[in-house]
């Protein structure tokens, strides 16, 4: 009889010859529980989707509440499902006014090519700009507008009218023109090993897409909701984008991407041709239930408020001399080392002692820190401990 992990190399697509291969029974709160009973800090939330942690009960219970109700009824957009309706209106009322659309998607690069799709269409334009370094998805649009050549080149011709500028860098901002659809830009670089960018930067970047007509889609999918100690955010740089992008802890943990913009803007998908994007699944009803449960939970409890201090408790520890750098922004931090062969060591040794964590597609002489939001002081600490621990074990002598 061959063991699960035998099936799962057997009968799954991998995606690299090197799978981790950790199996879990059971997740709660920060812990993912091996089948062996031994408790996992999950440093990385799954990569920014478990937010609230793992099996927040108002979740699960919202989640079998709709299931009970029903599941699938039709492509989106047709019915007037309860879920999708309760969620769009509680986004909208924690957006900006302009942002009061919400296209329910799959994932986040579906938002990416529903957003790029609705850009060229409603300003007729076909120039797109994105960033060096960005990270926007795997699908043949978001990968067009990837800032890495070494994840693209197999996959070409990919969308043309691409350019990249460099991101927080202002003097590239004149490369938009009347002629650019839209800027897509992460608010907050992740994969690029988390940047920061200024706000004077933010702020040029916005009036220069507003003295070109050009929208300016803010992709906040790793960045959204408290992540960053702001409910979105573009909030630490006084903009509002065109087009918001949202997934990964928009769903609470079930897949859910979305879109939004003004009506507008979004109305442009109505007509000339109709059905202007189109999906099956996306802003599926059990999907929407836990989410909108979820964006509750975050608010009610106000588990962004805590994130600010949380960081500096980071930063606090993270100290060594093989740390050559902490950035980043609330909790969607990176920890710079020398290089990869030292990290990738150091992150193996973390998982081998119960603490998940890794790096960055296009930084991999990082280490991400991205842990659910309800992560306590003690589990900061004893995590810490884990990795500093860790590059001693590599670096000492």
């Amino acid at each position: 009889m061959p063991t699960l992990r035998q099936l799962f190399l057997a009968n799954n697509a991998q995606t690299t010859n090197f799978p981790l291969l950790l199996e879990f029974e059971r997740a709660e709160g920060v812990y993912m529980y091996d089948t062996a009973g031994k408790a996992h800090t999950d440093l990385i939330s799954g990569i920014g989707v478990s937010s609230l942690g793992h099996g927040n009960p108002k979740v699960i219970a919202a989640i079998k509440h709709q299931a009970d109700q029903y599941m699938h009824l039709m492509v989106y957009g047709e019915y007037v499902q309860t879920p999708q309706v309760r969620f769009a209106e509680k986004l909208v009322s924690v957006l900006p006014q302009n942002l009061e659309s919400v296209y329910f998607t799959n994932s986040g690069a579906e938002a990416v090519e529903g957003a790029l799709k609705l850009a060229k269409r409603y300003t007729g334009r076909q120039q797109i700009i994105a960033c060096h370094n960005s990270y926007h998805g795997s699908t043949q649009g978001a990968l067009s507008v990837m800032g890495n050549e070494e994840f693209k080149q197999a996959y070409r011709p990919l969308l043309p009218g691409i350019s990249f500028i460099r991101f927080n860098e202002a003097d590239d901002l004149q490369l938009i023109t009347d002629q650019t659809a839209c800027v897509i830009i992460e608010t907050i670089q992740g994969e690029a090993g988390i940047r920061v960018p200024d706000a004077a930067y933010m702020q040029a970047l916005r009036k220069r897409c507003d003295e070109t007509g050009t929208l300016l889609i803010l992709d906040e999918i790793q960045a959204a909701f408290g992540r960053t100690g702001k409910l979105f955010a573009f909030e630490h740089f006084g903009i509002v984008p065109d087009i918001l992008l949202l997934a990964k802890a928009l769903g609470g943990g079930m897949p859910v991407g979305a879109f939004i913009s003004s009506n507008t803007i979004m109305g442009a998908l109505k007509e000339n041709p109709i059905l202007g994007h189109i999906t099956t699944f996306g802003g599926h009803p059990v999907c929407c239930a836990a989410g909108l449960a979820a964006l509750e939970v975050l608010l009610d409890e106000n588990l962004v408020s805590g994130v600010a201090e949380k960081e500096a408790l980071f930063r606090k520890l993270l100290v060594h001399p093989a740390i050559k750098q902490v950035r980043g922004k609330g909790l969607m931090l990176a920890v710079e080392l020398d290089s990869f062969d030292l990290n990738k060591k150091i992150i193996d040794r973390c998982i081998e002692h119960g603490i998940i964590t890794d790096w960055f597609l296009h930084c991999s002489n990082s280490m991400r820190i991205a842990p659910p939001l309800i992560i306590t002081s003690a589990q900061i600490e004893h995590a810490c401990s884990v990795i500093l621990e860790a590059i001693e074990y590599y670096t000492a002598g």
